[in-house]
């Protein structure tokens, strides 16, 4: 072979490699573009009344007083882990590790069920405050509570997969006469009781996204009690900021948050209707529930855009803030409302 010749192999086999290295890391850059774009979705609005209709036919059941909270409890919980791509919060490879949005979607979510089967457990499934607690939601509400970023032992999906499989047991005793034991007591002092939890959930999102804009705010933290103390002393003006790489942290955490309360109320709607009758307060609810819809219109543009004041781009941040606002203060009308004889 002449000496021509190798120069010519050798040259021919240095750009087969440059090659094969540039495909392949660029085939595995497009396969991870595409596995992102594909996880990066979120579940749909779904009936209550008909998944829980579908829930009790699958288990020869019939739909009694509370059985439409707790399926639908049941169904906001499975979707952390029966969407596309399954649940990412506690992912540690590609692309899900790089992903932000989806994983602060679950987080949202997760806080409402956490809220949601505490105030089963305390409240709507015992009589009294001196009643028994029930054997399966003392099993539900700690098993929500696991670490939701633990990616190896206790694995969160087993953990809350228990906890829905509890919340069933639940489910079946509430439609069997011959367990009195399960109940679920659709009063109005539970129901104002779970709308205070859901109510401080929405008030620091809302002061949260405010924060995107970083206002002065008046410390107000001891107002209305002149005996009021504190540990420590504060300034008169808060300056509180939401950093910008956290921006759209917090509008996907409270979408999240808000399609899960939103799917609550619906149920609770249902399953509370002679209390909300009685009280002449189904259309205040009717109310949380249209704001509560807003905060899930599509969002058409790629970025969470956070323009200052009346500036030339839009604040995604400050429209949420302002749906859910209302729906914060709509619902302190309500529990009012439910306080009055």
């Amino acid at each position: 072979m002449s000496f021509a010749r190798r120069i010519r192999e050798f040259f021919l086999l240095a750009d087969l490699k440059r090659l094969v290295l540039i495909i392949i890391p660029g085939a595995l850059a497009l396969l991870m573009l595409i596995l992102m774009f594909y996880y990066d979705t979120v579940p749909p609005q779904f009936d209550v009344r008909a998944n829980a209709r579908q829930q009790a036919a699958a288990h020869g059941h019939e739909v009694v007083t509370g059985y439409i909270t707790v399926a639908t409890l049941q169904r906001v919980a499975s979707s952390l882990w029966d969407k596309r791509g399954g649940y990412l919060s506690n992912d540690v490879t590609p692309p899900s590790v790089i992903m932000d949005n989806v994983p602060n979607w679950e987080w949202g979510v997760l806080r409402q069920v956490r809220d949601l089967s505490r105030v089963l457990r305390y409240d709507m499934s015992r009589s009294q405050s001196q009643s028994t607690e029930d054997e399966d939601l003392q099993i539900a509400d700690p098993k929500f509570n696991v670490d939701s970023e633990t990616w190896l032992f206790p694995r969160p999906e087993s953990e809350y997969a228990e906890a829905v499989e509890a919340l069933g047991r639940y489910a079946d005793r509430l439609t069997d006469p011959q367990e009195p034991s399960a109940q679920f007591y659709a009063r109005a002092d539970n129901l104002r009781d779970a709308l205070a939890v859901m109510g401080m959930q929405l008030g620091s999102l809302a002061n949260r996204l405010n924060a995107s804009v970083g206002p002065s705010r008046v410390n107000t933290d001891l107002s209305g009690d002149p005996a009021a103390e504190q540990s420590t002393s504060a300034p008169s003006e808060l300056r509180v900021k939401t950093p910008w790489l956290q921006i759209d942290d917090v509008f996907w955490e409270a979408r999240g948050s808000c399609w899960a309360l939103l799917h609550f109320l619906k149920a609770i709607e249902i399953d509370f209707e002679s209390v909300l009758e009685k009280k002449n307060a189904r259309a205040s609810l009717r109310q949380i529930i249209r704001d509560l819809e807003s905060t899930q219109a599509r969002v058409w543009s790629p970025l969470i855009l956070n323009g200052r004041g009346f500036a030339f781009t839009a604040n995604h941040s400050l429209v949420m803030a302002s749906y859910i606002s209302q729906a914060n203060a709509a619902m302190i009308d309500l529990r009012n409302l439910l306080e009055q004889g």
